[in-house]
């Protein structure tokens, strides 16, 4: 993964420097009171429970800001809001201001995420149910296929869920601790997601970062299942750079950032041409875009909220594409294609698609994984994309398909 997706350091708090810190708070996690984290940039751990972001008619970047401000006044100098927002707009989010806030460098750069880290539970725990199954996915993305084709619509992202069931309550740090090691310069999180869930996962998707007057954004689309072998790994990377089903796939979605950053921008820098970046299981086609804010005031939020949900987990035209998706997905996808991530009173923060996640709820975690159809889409292909993004979450939990 390319650690120029987003630098960011949190820029009040204090950030600890001594070798195992950014481990440290990994290893300190605890579920449903705790909320994790990390990013290219830094670690965060936040805990307990402060103050919650209210669920009314108000603009979510209003409420937080107003949750911030009150807390600032009320003596915490360093306030921070931390959580993660679903995909649905009329969704309650799930943000709160922790009693606590930890901050360390980054996991790539703490020697100790190189230690080894042993399966959460065994394989034969997991009983798994695919939702949709695989041939029913494929016929979605055949009828989206036609519809596109026929001139009903650009672009849709269709998903379907994994889940897995265990005898016995699965062991979320362990699956966290896996998870980071297994892409360390990534975005790994761990939130409460609602009462009795945890949203966990690592994205490798940032949807746009503000530090002062600067912003930065990396939407990802397009992509290729990743190769052990190194000469075949490499033949992936290259066929994806040429690949114009992919580059018109990801022209869409810069396209969209483009025109939602650009009313908040003095200036907009957009590259030409897409470069990639890789996770352990995929090559992805990736855009950095960077820009000055217009407007002091804008938060990070403000632009998280302009920009969600982009074609890279919805579609075009974005309500034609809900659309679909509501009549093509048999569950409601919850906090998946959502955003994490966090917001300091001053308005700086970073906010990262909900992607490569997972639910967790009693024994149970529901596994999610997603693929952008378009009118050049192959169903079979698309259907073994998928695939290839559950094995992010499954290699955190000793399971395989």
């Amino acid at each position: 993964m390319s650690a120029s997706s987003a630098s960011l350091r949190e820029p009040t708090a204090p950030v600890l420097v001594r070798p195992g810190a950014a481990t440290a708070l990994l290893d300190a996690y605890r579920p449903a009171t705790d909320r994790f984290l990390a990013s290219p940039g830094h670690t965060l751990l936040g805990r307990g429970t402060a103050a919650e972001i209210p669920h009314d008619a108000r603009p979510l970047p209003h409420r937080v800001r107003e949750v911030l401000t009150a807390r600032r006044r009320g003596g915490d100098p360093a306030p921070v809001v931390v959580g993660s927002l679903p995909f649905a707009p009329d969704a309650p989010p799930s943000l709160a201001v922790p009693e606590s806030v930890r901050w360390a460098p980054p996991l790539r750069e703490d020697p100790l995420i190189a230690l080894p880290v042993p399966f959460a539970q065994d394989a034969a725990d997991w009983r798994m149910r695919e939702t949709p199954t695989p041939e029913r996915f494929a016929a979605a993305v055949a009828s989206a296929v036609a519809r596109m084709r026929a001139g009903e619509f650009d672009k849709v992202v269709l998903a379907r869920t994994l889940e897995l069931t265990s005898p016995r309550d699965p062991d979320l740090p362990l699956m966290l601790r896996r998870l980071a090691r297994r892409d360390p310069a990534g975005y790994t999180f761990a939130v409460p997601s609602g009462p009795g869930r945890t949203l966990i996962g690592a994205s490798p998707e940032l949807l746009v970062a503000r530090r002062g007057g600067r912003l930065t954004a990396n939407p990802l689309a397009g992509s290729a299942q990743r190769s052990a072998d190194l000469a075949e790994d490499v033949r992936r990377a290259a066929a994806l750079l040429e690949s114009p089903k992919d580059l018109h796939e990801h022209a869409v979605v810069v396209a969209a950032v483009r025109e939602a950053l650009t009313p908040f921008s003095t200036r907009l820098d957009v590259p030409d041409r897409p470069t990639l970046v890789r996770t352990a299981a995929m090559w992805h086609l990736s855009t950095t875009v960077t820009g000055e804010l217009a407007d002091p005031d804008v938060s990070a939020l403000d632009l998280a909220c302009a920009l969600h949900p982009t074609p890279a987990v919805c579609g075009t035209p974005t309500e034609l594409a809900r659309a679909v998706i509501g009549e093509s997905e048999p569950f409601d996808r919850g906090p998946y294609t959502g955003m994490v991530g966090w917001q300091d009173a001053d308005g700086d923060g970073e906010w990262v698609v909900t992607i490569r996640c997972a639910e967790a709820e009693g024994r149970s975690l529901r596994l999610f994984a997603g693929a952008g159809i378009v009118a050049g889409s192959s169903p079979e292909a698309e259907t073994a994309e998928t695939g290839a993004k559950f094995r992010t979450f499954l290699s955190a939990v000793g399971a395989s398909l």
